[in-house]
Formats: structure tokens, sequence, C-alpha cells
């Protein structure tokens, strides 16, 4: 009676196959493959290493760690550190900046690339395609260390932006703007936009580039102008990584770019400059209150899941229920 079952179970006319040969399969396809298969197991055990390990590490989120204790020797203190959270202004004060700032890059800098992509793809000398191409690529491989040197610069009271508008008579005292931080959301937003945009439209180019030129030139027979074809072609054939790089900008709304509010911060707009990577960098490393750094950056992770599983819920209902993850 066991045997007949186990048999039955390993039959392929059984539905779900077993265990051993799913293992079976596995062998197969590894040894076929071997070469790729051994190009993945470094990232698998970084990923192991750096990713999964250190989520025990969260365990002190719930603790008061100091640098005296071991992750198991800390005493507990449930969720003591998430009430502090509540209770911070300086926390929620970070929370409106990053949101702020995140918004103005959502409705610019999303739309930008886009834009970009279309009118380097529209551009028909290719030597002209190619210089556009590079000169909005470079500032990507720049880091914030020399462009945030550049900018300093460039917005002191003697750079070339004041000595610029003083010469065109749209000031008449020069004054660094990096130092008010009534205009720190638009100079951050503005900045990464320049740095990013050129470097974003390279999957859109991938997309616009695989597609059918035949669709073109039925277009052109039916009489539509390029603006009609972009809109009714181009667009409708980016709609999955349109979505999918929507998801992404969604999901991280709560995350800064770190490295750039370190570069342009001064104690004169950190009122308005504080995000909540830099204040968690700031509680945890500066101040040396780990376990609240690490509950403000688990609390951050959470709700960036959710908004991750949310707009992916949107975006498959606006792609008639087709998941983009």
């Amino acid at each position: 009676m066991a045997k007949s079952a186990l048999a039955s179970s390993d039959h392929p006319s059984s539905g779900k196959p077993s265990m051993r040969q799913r293992i079976k399969s596995f062998a197969i396809d590894y040894v076929r493959q071997w070469e790729l298969q051994t190009m993945v197991i470094p990232g698998i055990l970084f990923m192991i290493v750096f990713c999964f390990v250190p989520i025990y590490g969260l365990t002190i989120a719930f603790k008061s760690y100091t640098v005296i204790d071991t992750l198991s020797s800390a005493p507990w203190v449930g969720l003591e550190n998430f009430k502090i959270i509540l209770s911070d202004r300086y926390f929620w004060d970070s929370v409106v900046n990053t949101l702020a700032i995140s918004f103005l890059k959502l409705a610019i800098g999303f739309v930008l690339p886009i834009v970009l992509a279309v009118m380097i793809y529209e551009v028909r000398h290719s030597r002209l395609k190619k210089f556009v191409q590079t000169v909005s690529y470079l500032p990507h491989f720049l880091s914030w260390i020399v462009l945030g040197g550049m900018m300093i610069t460039w917005f002191s009271t003697t750079g070339l932006f004041n000595q610029l508008l003083l010469d065109l008579g749209l000031i008449s005292n020069a004054q660094n703007i990096l130092l008010d931080a009534n205009k720190y959301w638009w100079i951050a937003t503005l900045s990464d936009i320049w740095k990013e945009s050129g470097w974003g439209t390279i999957l859109y180019l991938a997309i616009m580039a695989k597609i059918d030129p035949t669709y073109y030139e039925a277009a052109k027979i039916d009489g539509a102008g390029r603006l009609r074809q972009i809109w009714n072609i181009t667009l409708p054939n980016m709609k999955m990584i349109i979505s999918l790089n929507l998801i992404l900008t969604i999901s991280g709304l709560f995350g800064s770019n770190l490295d750039q509010t370190l570069v342009l911060m001064n104690s004169q707009n950190r009122e308005k400059a504080e995000v909540i990577n830099s204040y968690v960098y700031r509680m945890g490393l500066a101040q040396g209150d780990f376990s609240y750094a690490t509950a403000v950056g688990l609390g951050v992770s959470i709700v960036s899941v959710i908004l991750l599983l949310t707009a992916n819920k949107i975006t498959s209902k606006l792609n008639d229920n087709q998941s983009v993850l």
C-alpha cells in the first residue's frame, strides 16, 4: 500500500512533481549550464552575508543596545524605541522634508527622463544623438562629493551663479542660496534631476529601439504626425517599463540621497535639509543611539514595502491586471 502511494506520488501524471524529481531536474539544469550557474554563486553568497545575516541585527530595535553590549546581552525594551519615535519632533521634521523632496522628484524627475528619451530617440543625426547622450549621462558618473563641491563653489557669494545674476541685473546683492533653508528643497530636487535624468533614459531608449519600425511606417501612411506617433506607438510600447519605474519610485518615497544631503546640508539649512536617512545616520553613528536609529530604519522599511505592494497593485489594475513585479 505504501509502495503504491509512493509510486503514484513520483509518477508524472500525479500533478505536482515530487521533491526527488525537482532535485533531479535542478541537477540536470545545473550541469547543462554550469558556467552560468557558477557565476551566480558569488552573488548569492554576497546576498546571504550582507543582506540576510544582518537581519538578526534588527533585534536591537527592540533592545537598549550600547557599544559595550552584544546583540544577545542587550536588555529587551519592547516597543519603547518606537514610542519615542512617535513623540520625536525632529524625526517628523525629517519625514516632512523627505516626502517634500521625494514628491518634487516624482513630479519632475519621473517625467523628465521619459521626455528626454523620446527627444533623443527622435534625433535623426547620429553624431548629435551620441553627443546629447554623452552629455546627459556624464553627471551620473560624478560622485556627490565632486558635484557638491562644484555647487558650493557656484552658489557662493563670489561664485558663477551670483556673478551671472549680477551681470544680468536680476539681483543687486550676492547671496549664498545654499544658506537659505527655504530654497533647499528645490536645490536638492533640481540637482538630483540634473545628475540622474540622462542615466534614467537608458532603459527607455532600449525599449524604443526594439519597437517594430513598420508601426511608424503604417502610421505615416495613415497621415499621423510625429507627435501622434509618439502618443499612439512609442509611449504604449513603454508602458510596462514606465510602470516598473513608477513602482520603484513610489516605494522609495521615504528614502533619500544621503550623499547629497551630507554634502549640501549645513547649519543654516538643516531645518529643511534633514531627511530620514541623514537623521538615522546622525542618531546612530554621530550620537551612538543604535537602537533608536535601527527602530527608525525598520519602521521606514516596513512603510516602503507597503508602498511597493500598493503601487504594484494599482499599476496592475491600470495594466489590465498584469502585475509588473
